[in-house]
Protein backbone atom coordinates (compact mmCIF):
# COMPACT_ATOMS: atom_id res chain seq x y z
CA UNK A 1 0.00 0.00 0.00
CA UNK A 2 1.42 3.49 -0.84
CA UNK A 3 2.19 5.73 1.60
CA UNK A 4 -0.63 8.93 1.85
CA UNK A 5 0.88 12.04 0.31
CA UNK A 6 1.04 13.50 3.56
CA UNK A 7 3.26 10.75 5.00
CA UNK A 8 5.55 11.45 2.29
CA UNK A 9 6.07 14.94 2.61
CA UNK A 10 6.72 14.61 6.14
CA UNK A 11 10.57 14.28 7.37
CA UNK A 12 8.66 12.40 10.81
CA UNK A 13 8.65 8.85 10.16
CA UNK A 14 4.96 8.05 11.29
CA UNK A 15 4.12 4.84 12.60
CA UNK A 16 1.57 4.22 9.98
CA UNK A 17 2.31 5.29 6.48
CA UNK A 18 -1.78 4.82 5.12
CA UNK A 19 -3.50 7.53 6.53
CA UNK A 20 -3.02 11.05 6.76
CA UNK A 21 -2.69 11.83 10.75
CA UNK A 22 -5.69 14.39 11.97
CA UNK A 23 -3.65 17.32 13.65
CA UNK A 24 -4.42 17.79 17.11
CA UNK A 25 -3.88 21.66 18.27
CA UNK A 26 -4.75 21.52 21.78
CA UNK A 27 -6.52 19.92 24.57
CA UNK A 28 -10.06 20.19 26.33
CA UNK A 29 -10.48 18.87 29.80
CA UNK A 30 -10.47 15.30 28.14
CA UNK A 31 -11.08 15.89 24.98
CA UNK A 32 -8.27 16.44 22.08
CA UNK A 33 -8.98 19.36 20.22
CA UNK A 34 -8.29 18.96 16.03
CA UNK A 35 -7.19 21.54 13.29
CA UNK A 36 -10.63 21.25 11.86
CA UNK A 37 -12.04 22.32 14.69
CA UNK A 38 -13.99 19.09 15.97
CA UNK A 39 -13.34 17.72 19.55
CA UNK A 40 -12.67 14.33 20.16
CA UNK A 41 -13.72 12.58 23.53
CA UNK A 42 -9.82 10.94 24.35
CA UNK A 43 -12.30 7.64 26.26
CA UNK A 44 -8.40 5.60 25.89
CA UNK A 45 -5.86 8.35 27.56
CA UNK A 46 -3.95 7.94 24.18
CA UNK A 47 -2.22 4.57 25.32
CA UNK A 48 -4.18 4.81 28.82
CA UNK A 49 -1.34 7.83 29.49
CA UNK A 50 -3.63 10.82 30.49
CA UNK A 51 -5.36 10.05 33.76
CA UNK A 52 -5.89 14.06 34.20
CA UNK A 53 -6.94 14.83 31.13
CA UNK A 54 -5.02 17.18 28.44
CA UNK A 55 -5.01 20.69 30.58
CA UNK A 56 -3.75 21.55 33.69
CA UNK A 57 -2.75 24.83 34.66
CA UNK A 58 -1.31 23.32 37.80
CA UNK A 59 1.21 20.76 35.89
CA UNK A 60 1.67 23.95 33.47
CA UNK A 61 3.12 25.85 36.31
CA UNK A 62 4.88 23.48 38.23
CA UNK A 63 6.59 22.89 34.76
CA UNK A 64 7.35 26.50 33.97
CA UNK A 65 8.40 27.39 37.98
CA UNK A 66 10.84 24.81 38.13
CA UNK A 67 12.76 26.24 35.06
CA UNK A 68 12.23 29.37 36.37
CA UNK A 69 13.67 28.57 40.28
CA UNK A 70 15.24 25.01 39.96
CA UNK A 71 17.98 23.01 37.74
CA UNK A 72 16.59 21.75 34.69
CA UNK A 73 18.83 19.02 34.85
CA UNK A 74 21.05 17.12 36.88
CA UNK A 75 23.26 13.83 35.50
CA UNK A 76 22.23 10.87 37.82
CA UNK A 77 25.71 9.66 37.60
CA UNK A 78 27.45 12.86 39.24
CA UNK A 79 28.06 13.14 43.24
CA UNK A 80 24.78 14.94 42.74
CA UNK A 81 20.76 14.83 43.39
CA UNK A 82 17.98 17.33 43.10
CA UNK A 83 15.05 18.20 45.04
CA UNK A 84 12.49 17.38 42.75
CA UNK A 85 13.37 13.62 42.31
CA UNK A 86 13.96 13.39 46.21
CA UNK A 87 10.39 14.72 46.45
CA UNK A 88 8.40 12.57 43.80
CA UNK A 89 10.59 9.40 45.95
CA UNK A 90 9.06 10.44 49.12
CA UNK A 91 5.69 10.77 48.03
CA UNK A 92 5.31 7.42 46.01
CA UNK A 93 7.24 5.47 48.73
CA UNK A 94 7.53 7.35 52.34
CA UNK A 95 4.84 4.79 53.95
CA UNK A 96 6.47 1.75 52.04
CA UNK A 97 3.86 0.08 49.82
CA UNK A 98 4.32 -3.71 50.07
CA UNK A 99 7.73 -3.14 51.58
CA UNK A 100 8.66 -1.17 48.04
CA UNK A 101 11.38 1.48 49.32
CA UNK A 102 13.25 2.88 46.49
CA UNK A 103 12.78 4.27 43.02
CA UNK A 104 14.49 4.61 39.63
CA UNK A 105 13.22 7.06 37.20
CA UNK A 106 13.58 6.91 33.14
CA UNK A 107 11.92 7.80 30.12
CA UNK A 108 9.76 5.14 28.95
CA UNK A 109 8.33 1.89 30.28
CA UNK A 110 10.59 0.04 28.06
CA UNK A 111 13.41 1.90 29.92
CA UNK A 112 11.74 0.58 33.06
CA UNK A 113 11.50 -3.33 32.24
CA UNK A 114 14.87 -2.97 31.17
CA UNK A 115 16.03 -1.61 34.52
CA UNK A 116 14.22 -3.80 36.10
CA UNK A 117 15.57 -6.93 34.41
CA UNK A 118 19.01 -5.63 34.93
CA UNK A 119 18.40 -4.75 38.65
CA UNK A 120 17.64 -8.53 38.85
CA UNK A 121 20.24 -9.80 37.66
CA UNK A 122 22.51 -7.44 39.54
CA UNK A 123 20.67 -8.65 42.53
CA UNK A 124 21.45 -11.81 42.01
CA UNK A 125 25.11 -11.32 41.55
CA UNK A 126 25.06 -9.28 44.64
CA UNK A 127 23.45 -12.30 46.43
CA UNK A 128 26.78 -14.85 45.08
CA UNK A 129 24.49 -16.11 43.02
CA UNK A 130 25.07 -15.37 39.36
CA UNK A 131 23.95 -18.58 37.51
CA UNK A 132 20.24 -17.12 38.16
CA UNK A 133 20.20 -14.76 34.41
CA UNK A 134 16.89 -16.86 33.17
CA UNK A 135 13.39 -15.11 33.76
CA UNK A 136 9.97 -16.59 33.04
CA UNK A 137 7.29 -14.30 31.81
CA UNK A 138 4.01 -14.87 29.78
CA UNK A 139 2.95 -15.55 26.19
CA UNK A 140 0.71 -12.71 24.60
CA UNK A 141 2.15 -10.20 26.99
CA UNK A 142 3.68 -6.95 26.29
CA UNK A 143 6.44 -4.98 28.73
CA UNK A 144 8.27 -2.66 25.81
CA UNK A 145 9.63 -2.04 22.71
CA UNK A 146 13.84 -2.00 23.18
CA UNK A 147 15.33 -5.14 22.68
CA UNK A 148 15.42 -6.32 25.98
CA UNK A 149 11.81 -5.74 27.22
CA UNK A 150 10.79 -7.49 24.06
CA UNK A 151 12.60 -10.30 25.02
CA UNK A 152 10.64 -10.99 27.69
CA UNK A 153 7.34 -9.70 25.95
CA UNK A 154 5.23 -12.80 24.50
CA UNK A 155 3.64 -10.59 21.89
CA UNK A 156 4.54 -12.08 18.61
CA UNK A 157 4.24 -9.76 15.96
CA UNK A 158 6.26 -7.41 17.65
CA UNK A 159 9.35 -9.59 18.03
CA UNK A 160 8.97 -11.33 14.69
CA UNK A 161 11.50 -8.55 12.91
CA UNK A 162 14.01 -9.32 16.03
CA UNK A 163 14.38 -13.05 16.37
CA UNK A 164 17.74 -12.71 16.13
CA UNK A 165 18.00 -10.64 18.69
CA UNK A 166 15.76 -12.06 21.42
CA UNK A 167 17.05 -13.80 24.26
CA UNK A 168 17.44 -17.52 24.94
CA UNK A 169 17.45 -17.40 28.66
CA UNK A 170 13.41 -16.46 28.73
CA UNK A 171 10.77 -19.16 28.44
CA UNK A 172 7.19 -18.27 28.34
CA UNK A 173 4.14 -19.72 29.98
CA UNK A 174 -0.04 -19.30 29.46
CA UNK A 175 -1.54 -16.29 30.90
CA UNK A 176 -4.33 -15.78 32.59
CA UNK A 177 -6.83 -15.79 30.34
CA UNK A 178 -10.12 -17.21 31.41
CA UNK A 179 -12.61 -16.52 28.69
CA UNK A 180 -10.86 -18.72 26.15
CA UNK A 181 -8.79 -20.94 28.29
CA UNK A 182 -11.17 -22.21 31.29
CA UNK A 183 -12.65 -25.10 30.88
CA UNK A 184 -16.20 -25.30 30.91
CA UNK A 185 -16.94 -26.98 34.08
CA UNK A 186 -13.23 -25.90 35.66
CA UNK A 187 -13.50 -23.31 38.54
CA UNK A 188 -11.50 -19.91 39.02
CA UNK A 189 -9.42 -22.13 41.63
CA UNK A 190 -9.34 -24.65 39.65
CA UNK A 191 -7.90 -22.63 36.76
CA UNK A 192 -5.22 -20.92 39.07
CA UNK A 193 -4.02 -23.69 40.34
CA UNK A 194 -3.37 -25.52 36.87
CA UNK A 195 -1.37 -21.82 35.53
CA UNK A 196 0.23 -22.13 39.17
CA UNK A 197 1.28 -25.80 39.05
CA UNK A 198 2.43 -24.80 35.39
CA UNK A 199 4.57 -22.10 36.82
CA UNK A 200 6.20 -24.13 39.56
CA UNK A 201 6.62 -27.04 36.37
CA UNK A 202 8.82 -24.58 34.52
CA UNK A 203 10.88 -23.67 37.56
CA UNK A 204 11.95 -26.82 37.99
CA UNK A 205 12.39 -27.77 34.09
CA UNK A 206 14.98 -24.68 33.93
CA UNK A 207 16.17 -25.26 37.57
CA UNK A 208 15.33 -22.84 40.78
CA UNK A 209 19.12 -21.95 41.06
CA UNK A 210 18.82 -20.81 38.00
CA UNK A 211 15.87 -18.72 37.53
CA UNK A 212 16.26 -14.56 38.41
CA UNK A 213 12.22 -13.80 38.56
CA UNK A 214 9.04 -14.17 37.16
CA UNK A 215 8.06 -10.98 34.65
CA UNK A 216 3.95 -10.08 34.49
CA UNK A 217 1.53 -7.42 34.01
CA UNK A 218 -0.94 -7.60 37.16
CA UNK A 219 -3.46 -6.83 34.66
CA UNK A 220 -2.83 -7.21 31.06
CA UNK A 221 -2.86 -3.99 28.98
CA UNK A 222 -2.89 -3.91 25.18
CA UNK A 223 -2.50 -7.54 24.15
CA UNK A 224 -5.40 -8.83 25.89
CA UNK A 225 -7.73 -6.15 26.81
CA UNK A 226 -7.42 -5.11 30.45
CA UNK A 227 -7.29 -8.65 31.34
CA UNK A 228 -7.41 -9.17 35.42
CA UNK A 229 -6.56 -11.80 37.01
CA UNK A 230 -8.94 -14.90 38.12
CA UNK A 231 -9.10 -14.60 42.15
CA UNK A 232 -6.21 -16.36 44.06
CA UNK A 233 -4.11 -16.30 40.74
CA UNK A 234 -1.55 -13.94 42.25
CA UNK A 235 -1.69 -15.28 45.35
CA UNK A 236 -0.50 -18.52 44.49
CA UNK A 237 2.27 -16.95 42.03
CA UNK A 238 3.62 -15.20 45.11
CA UNK A 239 3.92 -18.29 47.38
CA UNK A 240 5.80 -20.41 44.78
CA UNK A 241 8.27 -17.14 43.91
CA UNK A 242 8.95 -17.44 47.91
CA UNK A 243 9.60 -20.90 47.96
CA UNK A 244 12.03 -20.83 45.33
CA UNK A 245 13.30 -17.57 45.63
CA UNK A 246 12.27 -16.33 42.43
CA UNK A 247 11.72 -12.71 42.05
CA UNK A 248 8.34 -11.17 41.21
CA UNK A 249 9.15 -8.52 38.67
CA UNK A 250 4.71 -6.85 38.49
CA UNK A 251 4.60 -4.95 35.26
CA UNK A 252 2.33 -2.00 36.72
CA UNK A 253 2.81 0.27 33.60
CA UNK A 254 0.01 0.81 31.90
CA UNK A 255 -2.36 -0.66 34.55
CA UNK A 256 -0.74 0.86 37.80
CA UNK A 257 -0.87 4.56 39.23
CA UNK A 258 -4.71 4.44 40.34
CA UNK A 259 -6.24 3.40 37.52
CA UNK A 260 -7.73 -0.04 38.33
CA UNK A 261 -9.29 1.37 41.51
CA UNK A 262 -6.08 1.24 43.87
CA UNK A 263 -3.12 3.18 43.49
CA UNK A 264 -1.32 -0.03 42.67
CA UNK A 265 -3.09 -2.83 40.92
CA UNK A 266 -1.92 -5.75 42.82
CA UNK A 267 -3.29 -3.92 45.91
CA UNK A 268 -6.37 -5.58 45.10
CA UNK A 269 -4.91 -9.39 45.25
CA UNK A 270 -4.45 -9.84 48.37
CA UNK A 271 -0.61 -10.56 48.27
CA UNK A 272 2.19 -8.31 50.26
CA UNK A 273 3.22 -7.17 46.92
CA UNK A 274 6.01 -7.91 44.29
CA UNK A 275 9.91 -7.30 44.68
CA UNK A 276 10.45 -5.43 41.57
CA UNK A 277 7.47 -3.23 39.97
CA UNK A 278 7.76 -1.05 36.67
CA UNK A 279 5.44 2.13 36.93
CA UNK A 280 4.40 4.88 34.12
CA UNK A 281 2.17 6.49 31.63
CA UNK A 282 -0.12 7.86 34.14
CA UNK A 283 2.64 8.44 36.28
CA UNK A 284 3.63 12.13 35.19
CA UNK A 285 -0.18 11.79 33.21
CA UNK A 286 1.56 12.25 29.68
CA UNK A 287 2.82 15.87 30.46
CA UNK A 288 6.29 14.45 30.45
CA UNK A 289 8.32 11.46 29.67
CA UNK A 290 8.18 9.74 32.98
CA UNK A 291 9.06 5.99 34.00
CA UNK A 292 10.09 4.24 36.82
CA UNK A 293 11.22 1.32 38.15
CA UNK A 294 9.89 0.82 42.31
CA UNK A 295 12.26 -1.95 44.37
CA UNK A 296 11.56 -4.18 47.71
CA UNK A 297 14.28 -3.08 50.81
CA UNK A 298 15.64 -6.39 50.11
CA UNK A 299 16.92 -5.58 47.13
CA UNK A 300 18.48 -2.41 48.21
CA UNK A 301 20.21 -4.54 51.10
CA UNK A 302 21.71 -7.14 48.65
CA UNK A 303 23.29 -4.08 46.39
CA UNK A 304 24.14 -2.37 49.40
CA UNK A 305 25.94 -5.40 51.03
CA UNK A 306 27.49 -6.12 47.44
CA UNK A 307 29.01 -3.24 45.53
CA UNK A 308 27.04 -0.24 47.10
CA UNK A 309 25.85 0.87 43.87
CA UNK A 310 23.37 0.17 40.65
CA UNK A 311 25.13 -1.09 37.37
CA UNK A 312 23.16 0.63 35.32
CA UNK A 313 22.03 4.41 34.32
CA UNK A 314 20.77 6.83 31.18
CA UNK A 315 21.86 10.05 31.11
CA UNK A 316 18.04 11.25 31.37
CA UNK A 317 17.47 9.58 34.42
CA UNK A 318 15.80 11.03 37.28
CA UNK A 319 15.46 13.98 34.99
CA UNK A 320 14.32 16.87 37.33
CA UNK A 321 11.96 18.62 35.27
CA UNK A 322 9.99 15.65 34.36
CA UNK A 323 10.17 15.01 38.24
CA UNK A 324 8.40 18.20 39.18
CA UNK A 325 5.75 17.69 36.61
CA UNK A 326 4.43 14.32 38.31
CA UNK A 327 4.80 15.71 41.76
CA UNK A 328 2.23 18.42 40.73
CA UNK A 329 0.35 15.38 38.76
CA UNK A 330 0.73 13.23 42.33
CA UNK A 331 -0.23 16.01 44.33
CA UNK A 332 -3.54 16.31 42.10
CA UNK A 333 -4.28 12.76 42.37
CA UNK A 334 -4.01 12.91 46.60
CA UNK A 335 -5.71 16.20 46.87
CA UNK A 336 -8.69 15.23 44.71
CA UNK A 337 -9.20 11.91 45.97
CA UNK A 338 -9.16 11.12 42.29
CA UNK A 339 -7.87 7.03 43.11
CA UNK A 340 -11.17 6.82 44.76
CA UNK A 341 -12.90 8.48 42.59
CA UNK A 342 -11.39 6.01 39.82
CA UNK A 343 -12.83 2.93 41.99
CA UNK A 344 -16.58 4.72 42.12
CA UNK A 345 -16.56 6.03 38.79
CA UNK A 346 -15.19 2.71 37.12
CA UNK A 347 -18.30 0.79 38.57
CA UNK A 348 -20.46 3.09 37.01
CA UNK A 349 -19.00 2.84 33.49
CA UNK A 350 -18.93 -0.77 33.83
CA UNK A 351 -22.49 -0.64 34.58
CA UNK A 352 -23.08 1.25 31.53
CA UNK A 353 -20.85 -1.14 29.34
CA UNK A 354 -22.36 -4.36 31.08
CA UNK A 355 -26.22 -3.14 30.15
CA UNK A 356 -25.27 -1.13 26.68
CA UNK A 357 -22.47 -2.45 25.20
CA UNK A 358 -22.71 -6.34 26.21
CA UNK A 359 -26.17 -7.12 24.45
CA UNK A 360 -24.59 -6.21 21.18
CA UNK A 361 -24.45 -9.37 18.81
CA UNK A 362 -20.33 -9.31 18.47
CA UNK A 363 -19.89 -8.51 22.27
CA UNK A 364 -17.95 -11.94 23.70
CA UNK A 365 -16.94 -10.40 26.73
CA UNK A 366 -16.36 -7.39 28.93
CA UNK A 367 -13.63 -6.78 31.50
CA UNK A 368 -11.62 -4.71 33.62
CA UNK A 369 -11.09 -2.39 37.23
CA UNK A 370 -11.36 0.56 37.82
CA UNK A 371 -11.32 3.22 34.81
CA UNK A 372 -9.51 0.36 32.59
CA UNK A 373 -12.26 -1.55 30.76
CA UNK A 374 -12.05 -3.55 27.48
CA UNK A 375 -14.80 -4.85 24.98
CA UNK A 376 -13.69 -7.98 22.96
CA UNK A 377 -15.24 -9.37 19.94
CA UNK A 378 -16.21 -12.42 19.05
CA UNK A 379 -18.18 -13.70 15.88
CA UNK A 380 -20.19 -16.14 17.23
CA UNK A 381 -20.77 -15.55 21.52
CA UNK A 382 -22.05 -19.35 22.17
CA UNK A 383 -18.17 -20.71 20.78
CA UNK A 384 -16.66 -17.70 21.62
CA UNK A 385 -15.13 -17.52 17.60
CA UNK A 386 -12.56 -15.62 17.14
CA UNK A 387 -12.64 -12.67 14.02
CA UNK A 388 -9.74 -13.31 11.34
CA UNK A 389 -6.78 -11.31 12.23
CA UNK A 390 -7.46 -9.91 8.44
CA UNK A 391 -10.63 -8.81 8.92
CA UNK A 392 -9.55 -5.87 11.46
CA UNK A 393 -12.74 -6.03 13.38
CA UNK A 394 -11.91 -4.29 16.56
CA UNK A 395 -9.97 -1.89 14.32
CA UNK A 396 -12.97 -1.13 12.44
CA UNK A 397 -14.28 0.06 15.56
CA UNK A 398 -12.04 2.72 16.38
CA UNK A 399 -12.00 4.26 13.00
CA UNK A 400 -15.75 4.30 13.37
CA UNK A 401 -15.48 5.93 16.64
CA UNK A 402 -12.88 8.19 15.60
CA UNK A 403 -15.96 9.62 13.32
CA UNK A 404 -18.04 9.66 15.51
CA UNK A 405 -15.63 12.28 17.55
CA UNK A 406 -14.39 9.57 20.11
CA UNK A 407 -11.12 8.03 20.41
CA UNK A 408 -10.36 4.54 21.57
CA UNK A 409 -7.57 1.99 21.27
CA UNK A 410 -7.67 -1.22 19.59
CA UNK A 411 -5.36 -3.86 19.88
CA UNK A 412 -1.51 -3.83 18.52
CA UNK A 413 -0.72 -6.59 15.89
CA UNK A 414 -0.93 -10.02 16.39
CA UNK A 415 0.16 -11.31 19.88
CA UNK A 416 -0.22 -15.33 19.34
CA UNK A 417 -2.14 -18.22 19.79
CA UNK A 418 -5.90 -16.56 20.79
CA UNK A 419 -6.74 -14.06 18.16
CA UNK A 420 -8.36 -11.08 20.58
CA UNK A 421 -10.23 -8.52 19.02
CA UNK A 422 -10.81 -5.97 21.16
CA UNK A 423 -11.20 -2.15 22.04
CA UNK A 424 -10.01 -0.05 25.56
CA UNK A 425 -11.81 2.33 26.92
CA UNK A 426 -10.03 3.95 30.46
CA UNK A 427 -10.75 7.50 30.37
CA UNK A 428 -9.11 10.30 32.09
CA UNK A 429 -9.98 10.21 36.03
CA UNK A 430 -11.29 13.34 36.13
CA UNK A 431 -14.21 12.07 33.42
CA UNK A 432 -18.18 12.88 34.69
CA UNK A 433 -21.14 10.93 34.95
CA UNK A 434 -22.05 12.59 31.76
CA UNK A 435 -19.09 12.45 29.45
CA UNK A 436 -19.12 8.07 30.79
CA UNK A 437 -23.08 8.20 29.03
CA UNK A 438 -21.23 9.63 25.78
CA UNK A 439 -18.32 7.84 25.79
CA UNK A 440 -20.73 4.69 25.99
CA UNK A 441 -23.54 6.08 24.01
CA UNK A 442 -20.51 6.52 20.56
CA UNK A 443 -18.75 3.11 21.13
CA UNK A 444 -22.55 1.56 21.14
CA UNK A 445 -23.11 3.92 17.86
CA UNK A 446 -19.49 2.61 16.77
CA UNK A 447 -19.96 -1.25 17.49
CA UNK A 448 -23.02 -1.24 15.63
CA UNK A 449 -22.39 0.48 12.49
CA UNK A 450 -19.20 -1.74 12.11
CA UNK A 451 -21.31 -5.04 13.27
CA UNK A 452 -23.44 -4.44 10.31
CA UNK A 453 -22.32 -6.76 7.37
CA UNK A 454 -21.18 -9.36 10.03
CA UNK A 455 -25.20 -9.33 11.49
CA UNK A 456 -27.49 -11.48 9.51
CA UNK A 457 -31.12 -11.10 12.04
CA UNK A 458 -32.82 -7.91 11.68
CA UNK A 459 -31.87 -5.22 13.08
CA UNK A 460 -33.60 -4.51 16.87
CA UNK A 461 -35.19 -1.01 17.13
CA UNK A 462 -32.31 0.07 19.21
CA UNK A 463 -29.93 -0.63 16.58
CA UNK A 464 -32.42 1.47 14.22
CA UNK A 465 -32.39 4.31 16.39
CA UNK A 466 -28.41 4.04 16.99
CA UNK A 467 -28.37 3.81 13.14
CA UNK A 468 -29.93 6.82 12.70
CA UNK A 469 -28.17 8.35 15.17
CA UNK A 470 -24.57 7.26 13.29
CA UNK A 471 -25.71 9.07 10.07
CA UNK A 472 -27.15 12.23 11.74
CA UNK A 473 -23.67 12.61 13.39
CA UNK A 474 -21.69 11.78 9.79
CA UNK A 475 -24.34 14.63 8.65
CA UNK A 476 -23.10 16.79 11.03
CA UNK A 477 -26.47 17.30 12.51
CA UNK A 478 -26.08 16.07 16.17
CA UNK A 479 -22.63 16.60 18.45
Amino acid sequence: MAPSEFVSRSHILHRSFSDRPAKVVAGDGISLVLESGKKVIDASCGPSVSCLGHSQPEITDAITNHLKNDIAYVYSGSPYTNGATEELADILLSHKPGGLSKAIFVNSGSEATDAALKLAVQYWHERGQPQRTHFIARKQSYHGNTIGALCVSGHESRREFYKDFMSSNVSFLDPCYAYRMKGKSESDEAFAQRLARQFEDEILCVGPDRVAGFVTETVSGTTLGCLPAVPGYFKLIRAICDKYGVLLILDEIICGMGKTGTMHAWQQEDIRGPDIQTIGKALGAGFVPLSGVLLHQKIFDALSAGSGGLAHGHTFQAHPLACAAAIAAQKIIKRDNLVERTAQMGKKLEILLRREIGPLPLVGDIRGRGLFWAVEFVVEKDTKTAFSPRINFCNHVVKQSLEMGLNILGNLGYTGKYQVDHVIICPPYIVTDCELEEIVSRLKAAIVKTSQPFVKSEPTTDVVKLQRKVKATEAGLVG
